[in-house]
């Protein structure tokens, strides 16, 4: 089902843009460069936070962590994880496939700078075995995605 809703909001805002499906999981960040034969950096992985009642998707470069202090200036809250359990809910995608794409409401989406080392990034589409080639700006432009600094 998540797969579709991507592909569906992908057909009605990006239909040049084709979802990669593969036999093997590219729920990781390795896995999903083995599988796609980029590079680890080059994986778009999307982190699912909470911000009091309001969660958000950040979305970094495959090899960045995120730096909490950066996370706080940039938010004025400290960082936290929303559940595995709850991160099917709000986003309708399982973990290993979420991503900024075909959520079923409005989510602010966050785009690290680290996104800009690279020409095309691959991000997860709705499935641990979905996968798509995307440039960073076009990736902010679709989500409506804000810039932020928050990678170490």
């Amino acid at each position: 089902m998540s797969l579709e809703t991507v592909q569906s909001f992908l057909s009605r805002y990006a239909p040049d843009i084709e979802v990669m499906t593969r036999d093997v999981s590219l729920a990781s960040v390795n896995d999903a460069a083995k599988g796609l034969g980029v590079t680890p950096p080059q994986i778009a992985k999307t982190m699912a936070l909470i911000q009091g009642d309001t969660p958000i998707l950040l979305v970094l470069r495959g090899d960045a962590r995120l730096n909490n202090r950066k996370y706080r200036d940039q938010f004025g809250v400290k960082a936290k994880m929303i559940s595995p359990e709850d991160v099917e809910a709000i986003t309708r995608h399982p973990v290993g496939g979420v991503c900024p794409f075909g959520l079923p409401e409005k989510i602010p989406v966050y785009c690290d700078i680290s996104l800009k080392d690279f020409d095309e990034v691959f991000p997860a589409a709705g499935s641990p075995g979905a996968a798509l080639r995307i440039s960073p700006s076009r990736l902010a432009d679709l989500t409506e995605a804000t810039w932020v600094n928050v990678a170490k």
